[in-house]
């Protein structure tokens, strides 16, 4: 059953007014210039960068530098900042802002990857209150400085023992971020089981800045009973529009208080996909966008009878006319999955027995004095 909802408020982050409060989740490999842009051009929202490490855009290092890519349609740039050391942060800050025209800063802390976690960081360091305080503090007065908001993403916390958000929204609050996301799971639970939509609202009584709701977000009517149950100023959508752009044209739609959802058929989807192929092929070249499409294949034709052998076409492709050749052999007529509806995407897993963490981790709530520089490693958000 569709649900509606009067028009909702834009959303508002410092001077920056988002119409629709929908902001699209960095995800590694996946949120480049070309996927922003087709997401862009099939709704509305903020589209956030694919995420930076701070050390690595303060050292100049290449890839770092290669990710800040935009599209000359892409007016507000928007990029997710990570790292574990307030004055680098601060540093990342400056150069997103003053050399690269950035609007809109946001911070992770919500990666749940063992790699990052064992360090300190990611989802694990907002258990230290002070380091908390001193990134966002940093951060935030970097960006006022241009006129740049800040804001943050964290999840509930460690594990259903340690939880951190309701210090972390109020360390936000405190700290002047201009909004706060939460992924409501722990770090323990990965991106297995469902998220905890209660966690939202209880940080939305728990802070005066705005909240965003992330976590189990598959279809436009899911992201209205999210804001209905928790009173969340706007919505994360990340594995929720794999393969699924166009998903940013229903929330555009839902929240504007229209009933229309798009069932596209087989020949719309493979619209959309080749349109996603020559976007890529114009910022990579052709071999590699096409060969970087591979990975949206299972995705975007996820309940689609196009069988194995165009399956296998598609993910071997390496040329547009490639993609053209598989994409002739497909029925143009066939109707949307509509049991796909609704149904995770993306990576799931189990939950974890324990959170890899520095020894002693949990032993206090300080940690200035903690050396993490090896926590900020190629990470892939939260």
């Amino acid at each position: 059953m569709t649900t509606t909802l009067s028009p909702a408020p834009p959303l508002r982050l410092g001077d920056l007014v988002v119409p629709t409060p929908v902001v699209l989740a960095p995800m590694a490999g996946i949120t480049n210039a070309a996927y922003r842009q087709l997401c862009r051009e099939q709704g509305a929202g903020l589209y956030v960068c694919e995420m930076i490490t701070s050390r690595g855009l303060v050292e100049r290092d290449r890839k770092s530098l290669q990710m800040l890519a935009f599209d000359p349609g892409e007016t507000i740039r928007s990029v997710q900042l990570y790292g574990v050391d307030a004055p680098t942060m601060a540093r990342a800050t400056e150069i997103l802002c003053n050399e690269f025209g950035v609007a809109h800063v946001d911070l992770n802390f919500g990666c749940p990857v063992p790699k990052v976690t064992r360090k300190g960081g990611g989802a694990v360091l907002p258990w230290k209150r002070d380091r908390l305080r001193a990134i966002l503090t940093a951060t935030v007065k970097a960006g006022e400085r241009y006129g740049v908001p800040v804001t943050c993403k964290t999840r509930k916390g460690i594990d259903d023992d340690h939880l951190t958000y309701l210090d972390a929204g109020r360390i936000a609050e405190d700290c002047g971020v201009a909004a706060i996301a939460l992924h409501g799971r722990t770090a323990a639970q990965a991106y297995s089981g469902q998220a905890d939509w209660d966690s939202i609202a209880a940080l939305k009584q728990h802070v005066s800045i705005p909240v965003l709701g992330n976590g189990d977000i598959w279809e436009a009517d899911d992201a209205l009973a999210m804001v209905r149950r928790t009173g969340a100023d706007g919505v994360v959508i990340g594995r929720g529009c794999l393969g699924r752009p166009w998903l940013f044209g229903d929330l555009a739609d839902a929240f504007a208080g229209r009933e229309s959802r798009a069932l596209p058929s087989l020949g719309e989807v493979a619209a959309v996909f080749r349109r996603h192929a020559e976007l890529l092929a114009a910022i990579m070249g052709e071999r590699a966008g096409v060969t970087d499409l591979r990975k949206h294949v299972a995705w975007y034709f996820k309940g689609f009878g196009i069988g194995g052998e165009v399956r296998r076409g598609l993910g071997l492709a390496s040329s547009l006319a490639d993609v053209d050749h598989w994409l002739s052999m497909i029925d143009p007529a066939e109707p949307f999955p509509t049991g796909e509806l609704g149904q995770p995407r993306g990576r799931q897993g189990a939950p974890r027995d324990r959170v890899i963490m520095p020894e002693g981790w949990l032993a206090d709530t300080c940690g200035l004095e903690a050396d993490l520089a090896d926590a900020e490693l190629g990470i892939s958000g939260g």
